[in-house]
Formats: C-alpha cells, sequence, structure tokens
C-alpha cells in the first residue's frame, strides 16, 4: 500500500475511511473473507477493523504479520539441532584421529536427542558397550576435546565406567571442571568407576574440585589408596557445594579414617560411601570420633558467643543506669525487639501484584552435616589388630 502525503491524523482518517467502505460480514460462521483494499476482514456477528494492527514507523505505516513469531521459533529449535549434528560430526572426526571407536551410547543419546529436539545433558561412557570384533576401545579424549572445542555447556552428568583414564585425560577433564575460565561447563555430577585413577591424578583432581560446580562425586573401584585419599581432600576444605561422595573399594586403609573425618567436618558432604574398604575398627572410630568431636565444639562455641552478647546487651543497661539515663528500654531491663512496622492501608494488592523477588539459595554452611555413612565390608568385628576391644569402642560410640 503507498503512503498518502499529509499529516498523521490525515492518514489515519483517510485509512479508517477506507475501512468503512469495505466493511463486510460473513455470512457463515468461522469464513474469513479479505476485501478491496485487503483492509477488513469479517467474522460472524463481528467484524475487525486491519487499522489496528497498522503502527506508525519513521518511514510510513507498517503492518506486523503473525506468522514471522512462528517462523523465529522455528528457526531457534533449528539452532539446537544443528548443534547437536555439529556435535556429533565432530565427535566422530575426533575418534578418527584417536583410532579410536565411537561410543554406540554416546551416538544412541544423541540421534534421540535430534529427533525430539532437546540437548544432550548426560555423558555416557562404557567399556562394555558392543563394539564389533578387532575394533579398538572407546576412548575418553575425543569425547571430552569435542565438548571443550564446541563449548557445549549444557551437560549435566559425565559417567566413565571401565575406561582407563591417563593423566593427560585428568587433567583435560581437570580443566573442563574449573570455574576459571571464559566457558563455564556446569557439571554437577560425575562418575569414574574402575578408571585405574592413580595417585598424581586424584591430587589434580583434588585440586579442581575446589573450583568446580560438582555436588556427586563417585570413584568406586579406584585402587589409590590412603596417599590418594590424602590428595583428594586438598580441595575439599571448606567446601560448600559437594553433598555426596563414594569411595567403595579403593583400598582405603586405618589412616584414611582420622583424614576423611576432618574433612566431612568441616564441609557440607551429607552422604558418604566407603564399602568395600580396610578401615577396621580403629580407622572407622577415627572417622566418627572426629566429626562427632568437632561438632561438639562448634556448639559449644556457638552457644558462648551467644551468652557473650546476651551479657554485652545487659552490661550496657547496667551502665545507663547507674549514670542516670533513664529510657523505655531500661526501665524493662530486657533486650528490645525490634517490630515491622504496619502496612498501611491499600498497599497490600500493590505487594500482591508486584510479588516478592526470589532470593538466591545461599549454600549451605560449611560444618559437619553427615546424615548417612556406609561402611560395609571394612573388617569392622574382632579379627582386625584391635580384636574385642576394637569391636567394643566402635558400638558404644555408636550409643
Amino acid at each position: 500500500m503507498q503512503q498518502s502525503g499529509g499529516s498523521i491524523a490525515e492518514q489515519q482518517q483517510q485509512l479508517h475511511s477506507m475501512c468503512d467502505r469495505e466493511r463486510t460480514w460473513s455470512s457463515t460462521a468461522g469464513e474469513r473473507r479479505s476485501t478491496g483494499y485487503g483492509g477488513c476482514c469479517g467474522w460472524r456477528h463481528s467484524w475487525t477493523c486491519w487499522c489496528s494492527t497498522w503502527h506508525w514507523t519513521s518511514t510510513g505505516y507498517g503492518i506486523t504479520m503473525p506468522g514471522k513469531k512462528r517462523r523465529k521459533q522455528k528457526e531457534s529449535s533449528f539452532l539446537d539441532i544443528s548443534i547437536l549434528k555439529k556435535f556429533l560430526h565432530t565427535y566422530e572426526q575426533h575418534c578418527e584421529e584417536t583410532q579410536s571407536s565411537l561410543s554406540p551410547t554416546i551416538k544412541k543419546s544423541l540421534s534421540n536427542c535430534i529427533s525430539n529436539e532437546v540437548a544432550i545433558t548426560k555423558f555416557v561412557l562404557s567399556s562394555h558397550e558392543t563394539i564389533p570384533e578387532g575394533h579398538p576401545p572407546v576412548l575418553f579424549k575425543p569425547l571430552v576435546t569435542t565438548i571443550r572445542n564446541l563449548r557445549y555447556m549444557l551437560g549435566k552428568e559425565l559417567c566413565i565406567w571401565g575406561i582407563l583414564l591417563s593423566n593427560l585425560d585428568i587433567v583435560s577433564l581437570a580443566l573442563m571442571l574449573e570455574l576459571n575460565g571464559r566457558t563455564i561447563y556446569p557439571f554437577h555430577n560425575l562418575e569414574m568407576i574402575d578408571c585405574g585413577i592413580d595417585v598424581w591424578s586424584m591430587e589434580r583432581l583434588g585440586k579442581a574440585l575446589s573450583f568446580s560446580n560438582l555436588v556427586s562425586i563417585v570413584l568406586d573401584y579406584n585402587k589409590f589408596g590412603d596417599e590418594g585419599v590424602k590428595g583428594l581432600v586438598l580441595g575439599l576444605d571448606g567446601n560448600k557445594k559437594l553433598l555426596s561422595l563414594s569411595l567403595c573399594y579403593c583400598n582405603l586403609g586405618t589412616e584414611s579414617g582420622s583424614v576423611l573425618g576432618q574433612v566431612i567436618a568441616q564441609t557440607a558432604i551429607q552422604e558418604l560411601y566407603l564399602n568395600g574398604n580396610y578401615l577396621q575398627c580403629s580407622g572407622a572410630v577415627e572417622l566418627i570420633n572426629t566429626i562427632s568431636t568437632y561438632a561438639l565444639g562448634l556448639s559449644a562455641e556457638r552457644h558462648t558467643a551467644s551468652e557473650t552478647n546476651t551479657d554485652f546487651a545487659h552490661h550496657i543497661l547496667e551502665a545507663t543506669g547507674s549514670a542516670g539515663i533513664h529510657t523505655a528500654v531500661s526501665d524493662l531491663d530486657v533486650v528490645p525487639e525490634t517490630h515491622q512496622p504496619a502496612i498501611p492501608e491499600g498497599t497490600e494488592n500493590i505487594k500482591k501484584r508486584i510479588g516478592k523477588k526470589k532470593k538466591k539459595r545461599e549454600a549451605p554452611v560449611a560444618g559437619p552435616w553427615l546424615a548417612k555413612l556406609h561402611l560395609a565390608d571394612n573388617g569392622i568385628d574382632g579379627r582386625g589388630n584391635e580384636g574385642e576391644a576394637g569391636v567394643l569402642e566402635f558400638t558404644q560410640l555408636l550409643t
């Protein structure tokens, strides 16, 4: 439609007159008909003027068709699919470069996500996947290289089962978990079961834990022993994010009891799995005793601090009374309570319309939060070096 000369008011009046001339009524329900200039549309018992959809811009009148929003939504969904297709293609290339087999689980998960138009959030690599005979094994390097090269930031869970990890693999994993770079990979669950992790790898992984976003770590069936635990706890001092730690069948001895006890007492870990180790009675006693001793000391400090604050308030009131200063608070001889001011009338509806601002959920305070402790198959019986006395001490500590 060509622009007409004159002022804005004259052009608006001209548009309305055009709509009045072309107004029509449809004879059948639900039938829509465009007429003449295309300015009006008719429905049974009602008509809608297209003038309401016209808007004034610097270049004149224009109209926004409703189909454009749908096209944008489709383009955004196709964009996600293109990312997943590129991820699969890049992963295949890295597998060829490293002369390793393509993981059937990863390929199947990506194919399902592409067909459903959803992002892949869980990556699983397993040595028990069905690979034809004569083909090379599945490796971890192609997957972590693909994630880092494409900067894929939608992954949440990473599971590696039965695949040997070298020190270079652990370094690449640690760099990806750390939140210091420009790209943040928000993985919160990490499982590395039977991956042959040694002491050096545990120390490197421990350094990355203090900068990661991990909530759960599973390191079962890795024979790193007591020295590996010492390297792991380097990054757990005062950690407020990690909530679950599993170290089952990791060849841990009695020395790991006190080491883990100090870490659990000062972190937010709520679940600890230590099945299948060699803590025996002495290691289990050291673990529980360290946590309980720290908890009792922390409780005593809080009680002392509260009493100190109360005594300080009473001293202030006594000093004001001896100086001849009388206030409403000193006459009552109590610590004043803060009262919220009355809400003025007519403001309740305003607050309901505005709504409450959501407060950010703060991390739990570091301290003994342990709720589940699994110690099955740890030699807690009378056959250890402590004999029956160790079993008696352990049972008394629990009661």
